[in-house]
Order: C-alpha cells, then sequence, then structure tokens
C-alpha cells in the first residue's frame, strides 16, 4: 500500500469551504471502503446476476462504451469480483509455452468418437486425449496471482503471488489453473485454488492467513473450477475428486477447519469429480448449504450433517443452485431436469415418476438442464441456456415453457452464466460475442456485441459498471456521458 505523503505547509490561509469539501471527500472515501461488498461472489450477492442500475450499457465493442480495459497477465476464468473501489481477479502465469485454450464443448467428444471409429482400446484413446487436451503437471510451472484494480480507472493496485510451482494436478485445455472466483466480506478476499490450498488477504494486499490442502485427482486431469462461498464466520468448500469428495468449512478469520463432512456420491458411473459451486440457502425453517456433485444433490446444515438429498444428478455437474422466490432452482445437467425444490425438504427426494414429483417440488422441466452455464432468474422467469446456445424460458413458479430456441444459428458456443437487466438478457459466447436478447415472451435477439476474445468468465455488475472478461483483459463497459 502507498505510504501517505506530507504536503508542504503555506503561508496563506485555507478557505473553510475547501476544507468542508475536503472532509466530505475523505468522509465519502472511508464510506466506500467500509460498505458491504457491492459482487463480493461469483454470480453476485445472490447468486443470480441481475444489475439494478437503468444506467447499464446494452450496447458496447472494443471502442464503444469501454470506461477502461486492463491487462490480466496469465490465465485464469474466475469472475472479477469487486468492494468498495477495488476490483480483484485471479490467474495464473506459465513460465514458458502452455497449451492454449480451445473453444466448444464438443471438440473433446467428437475426437474421441473418431478415436473410438479407428478401433483404439480405451487406454490409447485416453492417451491420445491426455496428449491433445490435457496440461500436466510436469509440463508447466505456475505463478499463481491475486490482482487488484482500481474500479474508477482499471489501473493495477497491487498484486500478490500466493503460490508458484507445480500444480496439484492437470488442466483440460479449455480450463484454467485458476478457474476458481475468489470471495471478500469486505474486509479480506478469499482465495480457494482446488487441491492446493486457501488464502486470505487484506485489501491492501497482505497476506493474512494459509491453509494447505492435500492433493486429490480430478477426473482425467480436467482441473478445478468450485468457487468457496461464506456465510457469517463460515468459509466454506466443496471438492468433488476421485479419491475422497468432500465438504469443508473454515474460520474465515484464521483458516482453521471447523468441520468436514465425507461424501460419497458415487453411481452406477464411476467418476466423482465435480466443478459445481455450493449456494447458502436462507429460508424460514433454516439455513442450509446445497451441493449439486456427480450422481446427486445433498444439502447440509450449517455444521455438516446432511439435510437431504436428490438423485438423478448428472455425473458430469458444473451448474451453481440458486433461490429465487421462496424455490429452490437446481440444475441437474445436460441431459437431466430442472428441479424447482420447495423448502424444508428432509431425506431422499428423488422422485419416482417426474411427472408426479412429490410434496418436495413445486416443478420438474424433465430434460432441461445444462452443461456449464447456470440458468438466469428474472423478472418472473427462467432462462436456461446450454453450452450450445439453445436458450429455454420457463415460468419460475409453475415451470411452463414460454419458448425454446437458438440463440445463435452459427452454432456458437456458451460457457459463462447469462445476466440480465433494463429487461434484457445478456449471453457472452465463447469467441466475445455478447448477445442481447429482449426479456419478452418471444425470443428476440436485439444485437450482438463484439469483443474479439475468448470469454468464459461470468461479468460482475457494480452500479453502472458491467465488468466482463476475456481471456487477456478485464473490460469496465460504461454508458458514454456522450449518450
Amino acid at each position: 500500500m502507498r505510504s501517505l505523503e506530507l504536503l508542504p505547509s503555506r503561508s496563506r490561509l485555507v478557505p473553510m469551504s475547501a476544507v468542508i469539501v475536503a472532509l466530505s471527500l475523505l468522509l465519502t472515501a472511508a464510506s466506500i471502503s467500509a460498505a458491504e461488498p457491492a459482487w463480493p461472489a461469483f454470480r453476485g450477492p445472490d447468486s443470480n446476476p441481475v444489475g439494478r442500475s437503468e444506467r447499464l450499457p446494452d450496447r458496447w465493442s472494443t471502442t464503444e462504451n469501454i470506461e477502461w480495459s486492463a491487462e490480466v497477465p496469465g490465465r485464469g476464468w474466475s469472475s472479477p469480483i469487486v468492494t468498495g473501489d477495488q476490483v480483484f481477479v485471479t490467474a495464473a502465469v506459465t513460465d514458458g509455452d502452455s497449451k492454449s485454450p480451445q473453444t466448444g464443448t464438443d471438440f473433446s467428444n467428437q475426437y474421441v468418437a473418431e478415436l473410438m471409429k479407428q478401433g483404439l482400446t480405451q487406454e490409447e484413446v485416453l492417451a491420445r486425449l491426455t496428449e491433445r487436451d490435457i496440461e500436466l503437471p510436469s509440463e508447466v510451472q505456475l505463478h499463481y496471482y491475486l490482482y487488484c484494480l482500481d474500479l474508477p480507472t482499471g489501473e493495477l493496485r497491487w498484486r500478490a503471488e500466493i503460490a508458484s510451482g507445480q500444480p496439484p494436478g492437470g488442466r483440460h485445455r479449455k480450463n484454467s489453473f485458476m478457474s476458481e472466483t475468489p470471495v471478500t466480506d469486505g474486509e479480506l478476499v478469499y482465495v480457494y485454488i482446488a487441491n492446493l490450498g486457501l488464502y486470505a488477504y487484506a485489501l491492501t494486499g497482505e497476506q493474512r492467513w494459509t491453509t494447505p490442502m492435500d492433493r486429490h485427482p480430478i477426473y482425467l486431469n480436467f482441473g478445478g473450477g468450485t468457487s468457496p462461498v461464506l456465510h457469517e464466520n463460515l468459509l466454506i468448500i466443496l471438492n468433488d475428486n476421485e479419491e475422497q469428495q468432500f465438504i469443508a468449512a473454515f474460520d474465515k478469520s484464521s483458516g482453521d477447519l471447523l468441520w468436514r463432512t465425507n461424501r460419497d456420491l458415487r453411481g452406477k458411473d464411476p467418476r466423482r469429480s465435480g466443478w459445481s459451486t455450493p449456494y447458502v440457502w436462507k429460508t424460514p425453517e433454516r439455513t442450509e448449504i446445497v451441493t449439486t456433485g456427480p450422481g446427486a444433490a445433498v444439502s447440509y446444515d450449517l455444521e455438516g450433517r446432511e439435510l437431504w438429498r436428490l438423485g438423478d444428478i448428472s455425473v458430469s455437474t458444473a451448474p451453481t443452485p440458486f433461490a429465487y422466490r421462496g424455490l429452490l432452482l437446481l440444475d441437474a445437467g445436460q441431459g437431466r431436469p430442472m428441479y424447482a425444490v420447495k423448502s424444508g425438504a428432509d431425506g431422499d427426494i428423488t422422485p419416482e415418476n417426474l411427472s408426479e414429483p412429490g410434496p418436495a417440488f413445486a416443478w420438474i422441466q424433465p430434460r432441461s438442464g445444462t452443461y456449464i452455464p447456470t440458468p438466469l432468474a428474472y423478472e418472473g422467469f427462467l432462462y436456461v441456456l446450454n453450452d450450445k446456445g439453445i436458450l429455454s424460458r420457463f415460468n419460475a413458479a409453475t415451470g411452463e415453457l414460454s419458448y425454446k430456441g437458438r440463440v445463435d444459428r452459427e452454432g456458437a458456443a456458451f460457457s459463462s452464466s447469462p445476466w440480465a437487466y433494463n429487461g434484457k438478457i445478456f449471453a457472452v459466447s465463447e469467441t466475445g460475442d455478447t448477445y442481447v436478447l429482449s426479456a419478452g415472451d418471444e425470443l428476440e435477439v436485439l444485437a450482438v456485441n463484439p469483443l474479439g476474445e475468448m470469454a468464459l468468465a461470468t461479468p460482475a455488475m457494480v452500479g453502472d459498471r458491467l465488468l466482463l472478461r476475456t481471456e487477456s483483459k478485464l473490460y469496465s463497459i460504461r454508458e458514454s456521458s456522450e449518450n
């Protein structure tokens, strides 16, 4: 942190009006720094990214409505978070060359299918897949960084090196070594690196504590992606890996482990790794921690005891559950249902018949889940965007389908979650094109805003600013004062 410099004394008196203005500015700055975080975590304060300002922009490009753009050295698909006038983002810098990312969600599956047609054994297919798409720990040396940027200008305030060396596991080339989004309570910033450690930093850049983690293998060395969450003094992480799945809570002031609950969600499929972020659900009855993992969704109380369980979850879990108007909206994954769960569930609530779900559910929509993007709830409706750009709109209270259609006829791929404000839905493709859609009864594309670079991170919204991250940059997108 920069030290304060004393101003030279002046012989003439300072006008009282200037003193009042100066004091006002100091008090304003102090109130900003002590304010609640504006965008404290992945998908925002409500885990449902909806902007509130009428001044948020709906049109932009690399030259239009760009307040600033900042280079973010390294690679990371974590989302930006904001408290006061500080923006935090993470990235991993590689010594030497690194496998470049690739867009699309099916290229590995298509490649595997092609190899299988050639008569290769499963071991040979996995070897080819690893050679092409997986970056192994032995291949790279990393420097993990937490960056702090100035919200008004985008200038770098400070950079902290969190760790360095070989990563605890590999990564799929579509993933990054820092895809977990940090979380803040306005006093500290908490960084989680899967199977490496938890780290807490002051807003001025000093490390307050660190808690190392044991290393566990992730399915096919695909890498991590589950972000931490905060509730009061609890810092909660979910780690679904191939060795021992678990959920754990740590004291946010010290990093000490408060409790850990091992999980065993494995079903018929042997995969045990997951990438979904847990959600803290506050209801009139209780506060619970809802998780989705390969094969099942499980909810826990604040001491790690299981409350309820729901089967029929995909073995590849990435979407995050969240609540809207009293219902828990739970995406069970690609080819699986969308569930609207009522509060107060108990025990095994897996429905035997999806058409007759039972008292635990408000509604179920079969085969409506997504692979990577998390759905969005806005103005009474649920917008479900899959990785291939097909958007479905459901009544959030009843599950009734309004429409289902393709956002982009050219077949754009999507990984980040959609967001909304001012009567519009926004969805950024993996090539950096943001589709602006009407939040109406019909699927209508109003505009396409290009940034010309790969984008997988979900943005943040702070006041009238949209913070959108691409592969190498962080953009502050804001209506020009001329508009």
